[in-house]
């Protein structure tokens, strides 16, 4: 059988994660039969030493990084440009102790497929945290005109700054939802965990706030595969996408990482939904 190659992904708590199946189709397709994915439950406090018993000890080759490690991992790894810019890495190569976020390919890649514009579109992006930051850092290298919306907006004010340091990015204002539902707004990216299962009834954007006409909404949450927000978007004539497509296509770009190979990205879209599916 040769050389094992294992990967997978750490957080705290992990037991949700559909990351394994999602992977390990993707070996399967390709006959990459000694490849494989698990998941790990890793407490905060132990993340450095852990790092170091995968690698050194536990044999794996790489992994991906989930909430809430992504900032912790970066002080044990050489991050490349992009996880610097971001503060947060989500994929290791233990190969050369290297880190990337391939979030924002995730998004980027998923928007650009499901044929969203964004050279020279206003994006509103809702949220302010890990997420929401690397969003804006992807939209305004794809060249969207973009503004953010969060409930503490000192808390935005904090996110842009850091990207202003650490990516060179200028000029994005913050804005209330209402000053955002005035504009002439193209797309609604929403980085926040509101709506997701098990409070599937919340929704970011308040009735009495009115829905930009025609926007179309990206939804990072991706269950329920429907979010209310969604359900508004639709409302008001939009196309809603949901976030499954950016935790396949993320997940894709570092199983490209470590294999070298080109990922079967509708293999893993399959596996993904069979575990969404299977959870319901």
């Amino acid at each position: 059988m040769g050389e094992l190659y294992k990967v997978g992904v750490i957080g705290w708590p992990i037991e949700h994660s559909i990351s394994p199946p999602m992977h390990n189709a993707a070996f399967q397709a390709l006959g990459l039969t000694n490849w494989s994915y698990d998941r790990m439950a890793i407490p905060p406090d132990v993340v450095g030493p852990s790092l170091r018993t995968l690698r050194d000890e536990g044999g794996y080759v790489g992994l991906n990084v989930t909430v809430p490690h992504k900032q912790a991992v970066m002080r044990f790894v050489k991050p490349d440009e992009r996880a610097l810019a971001l503060g947060a890495a989500n994929t290791i190569d233990f190969r050369d102790n290297t880190a990337t976020n391939t979030d924002v390919a995730g998004l980027i890649d998923d928007l650009r497929a499901n044929a969203v514009a964004l050279e020279g579109e206003h994006v509103v992006v809702l949220g302010a945290g890990g997420a929401a930051r690397a969003a804006v850092y992807g939209l305004v290298h794809a060249g969207a005109v973009v503004s953010v919306v969060n409930r503490t907006p000192e808390k935005a004010q904090v996110m842009l700054a850091d990207l202003t340091l650490s990516a060179g990015i200028r000029g994005v204002p913050t804005r209330s939802l209402a000053e955002a539902a005035q504009d002439e707004v193209a797309l609604i990216v929403n980085c926040t965990p509101v709506g997701m299962w098990p409070h599937e009834e919340a929704c970011p954007w308040p009735d009495e706030v009115p829905f930009p006409y025609g926007a179309t909404v990206y939804d990072m949450i991706y269950r329920p595969r429907q979010t209310r927000l969604m359900e508004k978007a639709e409302a008001s004539g939009g196309r809603v996408i949901g976030g499954l497509g950016m935790l396949v296509r993320q997940g894709a770009a570092s199983f490209a990482i470590w294999t070298g190979v080109e990922p079967p990205v509708e293999v893993m879209f399959q596996a993904a939904e069979a575990a969404l599916a299977a959870r319901q």
